[in-house]
């Protein structure tokens, strides 16, 4: 009886010293040295017997770190952008110079935030799994979170405020001195983002930014080549609101300035606050930011759609001249607002500037084999070489924090 007492003992021993590495090896949380060691109880004198704690979930080899997830995200965005904004604008071009029936621009604005607003409805119905659970998602975060909604007024409202400035500095200066003049926003956007997000920029990238200025008026001022296509201005201007330009008998060149600088820090100011309200709430994902923004957007270009067109839409109807080209730049349009949102989500406004930027110099080259009546000049040349100039530099010489300095002896030890 006592020699089985003894085995039995020595298997309650045995399971309960099982039971305990085991315990330890899978709650990382007891993996401290004191626990561990308390719970396997290995003699102090023990040879040949290393303990080495179980550490915690290793990361596979291949895994790529989140940080570089969203770098890569961060630059293929930008690249996409650049090559959509060079399609769109060619495409705008293209309908505008088309001939039969002229769709009304508004129209085909309003018809892109529609758009916009329904791809993202079908994005988040796709993540939620069904219908009934992205209603049950838009009332929790729009619904009764509505003063969090409200911000994205904001950005909608200096947007619209832009476009319609847009028309009043096109109807009061030349195109020449518009074009050049309506750079500005390349600038104010770089000041209003060190100004509402505190963005560090170096002496390099502020000397980039001039740089690229220079350079886009110079590419800009192309467009004013006799032998150019001059609706080519709408186009490269502003696509979301693109229309041939209008030239007043009477026009004041002062209130035409005066427009520009107001519609460039609009811009910006609504660029930069939109990125603020993206990148600083994790809990609402980029989609319903874009749902939002494009709700305001719907409302206020109907209204606008109105006040300018509201004749020419109420005898010919929303859809007049109406090709499926017009569609397919509703479509980049729509899918142009989307990518604008990833970028400022994962880079920032300014180099969302550089890739515009370069998007008007990609598609003025493309135009030179598209359109056979478009040459380019010497001043393009330069002007695009300034641009890419520009790209190099301000992603060469960009801000990097500096290392935290390592704490001193005191202080890891807690002692003054």
């Amino acid at each position: 009886m006592g020699g089985k007492a003894k085995k039995s003992g020595q298997r309650r021993s045995s399971r309960s010293s099982v039971s305990a590495t085991t315990q330890a090896v899978v709650d990382p949380s007891r993996n401290s040295s004191v626990g561990f060691t308390g719970s396997m109880k290995e003699p102090a004198n023990a040879v040949g017997k290393t303990v080495t704690p179980a550490a915690g979930p290793v990361e596979e080899p291949g895994e790529p770190p989140k940080m570089a997830a969203a770098f890569d995200l961060k630059y293929i965005s930008l690249v996409v952008l650049t090559f959509q904004n060079a399609i769109l604008i060619l495409s705008v071009r293209y309908t505008r110079t088309l001939g039969g029936k002229m769709y009304v621009s508004t129209t085909a604005v309003v018809a892109a935030e529609v758009s916009k607003v329904v791809a993202c409805v079908c994005i988040l119905t796709y993540q939620r799994g069904n219908f009934v659970r992205f209603l049950s998602l838009v009332r929790e975060q729009v619904l009764q979170n509505w003063t969090d909604t409200l911000k994205l007024s904001v950005p909608a409202l200096l947007y619209t405020l832009q476009n319609n400035l847009q028309y009043v500095a096109v109807s009061n200066l030349d195109a020449a001195t518009f074009q050049v003049t309506y750079q500005l926003k390349i600038l104010t956007t770089a000041i209003v983002s060190v100004i509402m997000l505190g963005k560090v920029l170096t002496r390099v990238q502020w000397v980039s930014l001039i740089i690229l200025f220079v350079g886009v008026c110079m590419v800009q001022l192309q467009l004013q080549d006799p032998k150019a296509h001059t609706d080519h201005l709408a186009a490269t201007v502003a696509p979301t609101t693109a229309a041939p330009a209008t030239h007043s008998k009477h026009q004041n060149p002062i209130i035409g300035l005066i427009a520009v600088v107001v519609s460039a820090f609009s811009s910006a100011i609504a660029g930069v606050y939109f990125e603020k309200i993206l990148k600083g709430s994790a809990s609402v994902s980029v989609w319903m930011r874009n749902i939002q923004l494009g709700v305001y957007s719907t409302v206020i270009g109907l209204i606008g759609m109105f006040a300018y067109d509201g004749e020419a839409v109420m005898k010919h109807g929303f859809f007049y001249g109406y090709t499926n080209w017009v569609w397919f730049v509703i479509f980049m349009q729509a899918f142009g607002g989307l990518l604008v949102a990833v970028v400022v989500k994962y880079a920032d406004n300014i180099l969302k500037g550089f890739a515009t930027s370069m998007a008007i110099v990609v598609s003025t080259v493309a135009s030179l084999y598209l359109f056979p009546d478009f040459h380019l000049s010497m001043m393009f040349m330069a002007g695009a070489m300034l641009v890419m100039t520009a790209v190099y530099l301000y992603g060469k010489f960009d801000y990097k924090k500096p290392p935290a300095a390592l704490p001193t002896v005191h202080e890891r030890s807690g002692t003054s």
